[in-house]
């Protein structure tokens, strides 16, 4: 996880450069280098390290001596790197994983380069050779990217928005935009400095069956969908999904809230760690109040699978406190991400100050892909939960991948998903409409039932009911969403929430609590109000909150 930064066209000052670049410094600690591009006015790159790989040549952006007309500055990881170097036959001059783009680049130019890359990514790939700018972004958008192009030439890259604000003061007519995800786009690069977009193409989408497979191939997978083998099929792309995320030279940790997603994830972790012979115990962070649903949870699976496990204590007014840098970091103002958030970001905090765990493992995506939300029992039919599912993979960046993202990034953590692996969350996606459904009242029945009698996890927990983070980290009683709204309806009165129709016209909140979320947003971003199109509700039932507790449907376990 790092932080990239770039300007083409640009005839802003040294000073008013660095000082854009610092503002993502958050995303890597241990290092920072900012420089021109030599022979190229007005093109320079910025960069925060957080070293994960390779240590002493991993610094950015990265040049190697066979291609010196190639400059690239990438966050992310690049899983299947040591195959590809091998089947091509490519000379490595650093073990950095993100050295593979440049020899993919160079052979094969840049749609087959991207579509060869298994794992998260976003970089900025110059070719000075052939004067091109290349931009690029993962399938799930799991690795940030945002954009500004002016009508005159002027192009700025950032891995947040917070990075180009400033620089937009001076063009006011100019978008900061999200990096569409799984997409690739090329830019000229004119002689008088300017850029102009020449190409923006799709390379892949969630549906999409991995292309060039052969350099990923997995032994003992049926090609039928009779249920054992579908089952089985599931449990060794998973374990694959997390055995290749272990590459790391730091240390790994795990979010474990003691739901079905992060248990699956630890318990995995765990066992192949043991097996992968890392020196040191995986170490699991949960956080709650005392009577906290999630931390019993929690517990539970860490005693059972034999982790180093530790609980941050939470409490509604800690929330509080840090709601404005929450938001600050998320650069959004959808309700529900928001509340998720704190406890993210409370708990990624005791996680950099306590400990040396820096890559952290999370079950994000799951909820997604395999139709976990509550809601989802709601569905008209096999195919509306189906199509529902994608939907929600693809505004994944949107919400629940940028609420893990820069709630881990915000305190130089590295964030990885392998719910989110293009090989599993194809295959799973190509499985029949009727298979994926909740079945007996259970939501995620069939990712249940492919562990079933495995002993991965305790069974109470395989199949504990759906509890969202943001309720499940407070108690039964009083969920983190009533004490956030009893704190705002002592701050903001009924006119206001009147008025808001006047001052938002993007997203007008509807709530107290969407308004004073929205007033933190707009004092950090002002006319920024298109970063989040929409804001995220249940489907097919009548909801007026985005808490799972708010449904008619939901029930507590305990009353199962």
């Amino acid at each position: 996880m790092c932080g990239i930064w770039a300007l083409f066209g640009s005839d802003e000052c040294l000073s008013v450069q660095c000082t854009n670049a610092m503002k993502i410094f958050h995303r890597g600690p241990d290092a920072f280098r900012f420089e021109n591009v030599n022979g190229f006015t007005n093109c320079c790159f910025g960069f925060h390290r957080l070293a994960i790989v390779d240590q002493l040549y991993g610094m950015q952006p990265l040049r190697v001596k066979k291609f010196p007309y190639l400059w690239l500055c990438y966050n992310g990881e690049i899983y299947n790197h040591i195959k590809l170097k091998n089947h091509f036959e490519f000379d490595y001059q650093t073990k950095v994983d993100g050295e593979i783009l440049l020899h993919l680049y160079d052979r094969f130019g840049i749609e087959k380069m991207c579509s060869l890359l298994d794992g998260v990514f976003a970089f900025i790939l110059l070719d000075t050779a052939n004067r091109k700018v290349h931009l690029g972004r993962d399938t799930y958008g799991v690795r940030p990217l945002f954009r500004m192009l002016t009508d005159d030439g002027f192009l700025a890259v950032c891995s947040e928005g917070k990075g180009l604000t400033q620089i937009k003061h001076s063009m006011p007519t100019a978008k900061i935009t999200a990096f569409p995800p799984g997409h690739f786009e090329v830019f000229d690069l004119k002689l008088n400095g300017k850029v102009e977009s020449v190409q923006m193409d799709r390379f892949h989408c969630c549906t999409d069956k991995p292309k060039h497979a052969d350099f990923n191939k997995l032994e003992g997978l049926g090609t039928d969908f009779e249920l054992e083998t579908v089952k089985s099929n599931i449990r060794i792309l998973f374990e694959d999904a997390v055995r290749k995320r272990l590459m790391a030279h730091r240390r790994i940790g795990c979010l474990l809230s003691g739901g079905l997603d992060s248990s699956l994830v630890a318990a995995l972790l765990v066992k192949l760690a043991k097996e992968e012979k890392l020196p040191y115990p995986i170490q699991t962070f949960s956080i709650g109040a005392e009577d906290s649903p999630d931390v019993a949870a929690a517990r539970k699976v860490a005693d059972y699978i034999g982790s180093e496990h530790h609980v941050v204590n939470f409490t509604p007014e800690e929330g509080i406190s840090a709601l404005e840098d929450v938001i600050v970091h998320l650069e959004s103002y959808d309700i529900t991400t928001v509340r998720a958030s704190i406890g993210m970001y409370l708990v990624s905090k005791y996680i950099r100050e306590k400990t040396d765990s820096v890559v952290i493992f999370s079950g994000e995506g799951s909820d997604e892909l395999t139709q976990g939300y509550i809601y989802f029992h709601k569905a008209p039919s096999p195919k509306a939960g189906a199509e529902d599912s994608v939907r929600l993979l693809e505004e994944l960046y949107l919400f629940d991948v940028l609420r893990a993202d820069r709630t881990t990034a915000a305190h130089g953590l590295e964030l990885r998903v392998p719910f989110l692996d293009h090989r599993f969350t194809a295959y799973y996606l190509s499985l029949p409409e009727e298979m994926r459904v909740p079945k007996n009242g259970v939501e995620k029945h069939l990712l249940r039932d492919a562990f079933d009698g495995m002993n991965l996890i305790p069974d109470e927990i395989l199949w504990r009911r759906k509890e969202a983070f943001s309720d499940g980290l407070t108690s039964v009683k009083k969920s983190w969403y009533t004490s956030l709204q009893e704190h705002i309806e002592s701050e903001l009165n009924d006119s206001q929430l009147e008025n808001a129709n006047k001052l938002y016209h993007i997203n007008p909140p509807t709530t107290k609590e969407g308004l004073f979320i929205r007033q933190i947003f707009e004092k950090h971003y002002p006319g920024q109000g298109e970063w989040t199109p929409h804001y995220w509700m249940p489907r097919w039932i009548k909801a007026t909150d985005p808490s799972a507790r708010t449904l008619s449907i939901y029930k507590p376990d305990k009353e199962q």
